[in-house]
């Protein structure tokens, strides 16, 4: 797709479609008057005769309206006028982008970037208008034996702005907003792979080839490696599995060389059977998503770089299939951590904390800035919070509204759970330092209190994907979150560190 910045009135474009926007109930949007005035009057004509009323997600195509000169003109419903708000923004930009790639036209010009909403500037429009056409027209089809044809499919779309001064804070939106849209598709494609596919030695060696193609430091860590160093948490759940585990370490150096990284940890369990704690069968196919930490964490760093961010980042993440076996681990094994704590597993199923928590531990020695992890932890957070917005728990309060406004900005929210000691007295255990679970109640903070006693020496966030990292049903597919609430938190730090 290519994308480009215009400033300019409507009527005069010369598009195969203008796309302007309609308010609830027949009200133009500005450039939809504009266009309305030099047609004398045609679209409110139509609108008089009921052809719209504007609700969302509504559309009229227009062929050969007066006094324009472009192909055709797309109405959008845009809902009512005073609930117009981020979500109904994304919705109108992605029933354009789908309305406009079945009309069989190659280009289409956006003038629902003009739009005002409310504390978002036209950088914030553009740069999510970027990333929804990525998520519209985004297919995951390179399975398939036939692939899905699109009749002259959609080349180039315009973004209009209002003013010209406002051209060159759009034109960098835009880039960012690319940026980000591309390092979720390679999320979306890692996490929707099936697991025969994705293993662990498949995610390294993608590792490797972003390493290659944007000149990154790279280091895969076999099982002889992660034996010497004592990461034996992580290995325990690697031990029913045929598939070898992999510690993948990627470093990207955008920043000053005596600048602390940011350490982004991602949980890359490629299968979870629950291994012995064997998961029950129905929807445990999408157990495949349950390296989407690790996905998520790649495509960050592939945004990062797409960017030239000046911010020294560092990517962890221990992977490996999680599966039952005559090897497995059995619950009531205790396991010697790389920190030296000792864990009794008491169900198999609460793995991810496993192989994190070695990681945690290998991430002291970068002595990070500070340390976020990205895990499908716990489906307790899908009961907690749902499947819109992601658990964020942390050690650290100023780091924790770091993400939270970074997730405000990018539209891609979370919800601080608190981290208490008081909860930690749930991972007691008589015979080892704690149990790897602490009952039902609070599953996730005690996972996440579990975690915490690896992260002590830096600060730290956990991120809890289990409800947003992809969706069920008939939508079935990963969604590429949180990529834009840890590409807009680190941004923000690059900016700080300018």
């Amino acid at each position: 797709m290519e994308f480009s910045i215009k400033s300019g009135s409507p009527e005069k474009q010369r598009s195969a479609c203008v796309v302007v926007g309609v308010f609830e109930p027949r009200k133009l949007s500005i450039p939809a008057e504009v266009i309305d005035n030099a047609a004398r009057g045609y679209l409110s004509d139509l609108l008089r005769r009921g052809d719209m009323e504007g609700k969302a997600g509504s559309t009229l195509l227009l062929h050969n309206v007066p006094g324009t000169e472009a192909d055709r003109i797309l109405l959008v419903g845009l809902g009512k006028e005073k609930e117009f708000r981020e979500k109904e923004y994304r919705g109108a930009i992605a029933t354009a982008v789908k309305t406009l790639n079945e009309t069989g036209g190659f280009d289409g010009t956006i003038y629902l970037t003009e739009l005002t909403l409310k504390k978002r500037d036209v950088a914030w429009r553009v740069r999510q208008a970027a990333i929804v056409v990525q998520e519209t027209l985004y297919r995951f089809d390179q399975m398939k034996s036939k692939k899905e044809e699109v009749r002259r499919p959609l080349r180039k779309i315009t973004f209009c702005v209002e003013r010209r001064n406002e051209l060159e804070s759009a034109e960098q939106a835009l880039a960012e907003g690319q940026a980000i849209a591309e390092g979720m598709s390679l999320t979306k494609n890692l996490a929707n792979l099936p697991s025969n596919v994705c293993t662990p030695t498949y995610l390294a060696e993608q590792a490797e080839a972003l390493a290659a193609a944007y000149g990154l430091g790279v280091e895969i860590l076999e099982r002889a490696d992660m034996e010497k160093l004592g990461m034996n948490t992580l290995l325990s759940v690697a031990k029913g599995s045929h598939q070898p585990p992999k510690f993948i370490v990627l470093k990207y150096a955008g920043g000053k060389k005596d600048s602390k990284p940011v350490v982004l940890v991602g949980k890359g369990i490629t299968f979870d059977t629950g291994g012995i704690s064997l998961k029950p069968a129905p929807e445990m196919d999408e157990m495949k998503y349950d390296m989407s930490g690790a996905a998520s964490v790649l495509g960050t760093l592939k945004a990062v770089a797409e960017m030239k961010l000046p911010i020294n980042v560092v990517v962890v993440v221990p992977t490996t299939e999680n599966m039952p076996g005559g090897g497995a681990s059995k619950p009531g094994d205790i396991v010697t951590s790389m920190s030296g704590q000792t864990i009794e597993i008491l169900n198999t199923d609460a793995e991810g904390r496993l192989i994190l928590c070695d990681a945690l531990t290998y991430a002291e020695r970068f002595e990070p800035a500070c340390v976020i992890d990205v895990a499908t932890l716990t489906g307790a957070c899908v009961i907690a919070l749902g499947h819109v917005v992601t658990g964020l728990l942390a050690n650290n309060e100023p780091l924790a509204r770091e993400l939270l406004e970074a997730g405000q900005d990018a539209y891609d929210r979370a919800w601080q759970l608190p981290l208490w000691d008081d909860y930690q007295e749930q991972l007691q255990s008589n015979f080892a330092d704690m149990a790897n679970i602490g009952g039902r109640a609070a599953g996730t903070v005690t996972a996440a209190c579990f975690l915490s006693r690896f992260a002590k020496k830096y600060p730290w966030a956990h991120l809890d994907i289990a409800g947003t990292a992809w969706k069920s049903g008939k939508e079935k597919g990963a969604t590429g979150r949180p990529v834009p609430q840890l590409t807009h938190f680190l941004l923000a730090r690059a900016a700080g560190e300018k």
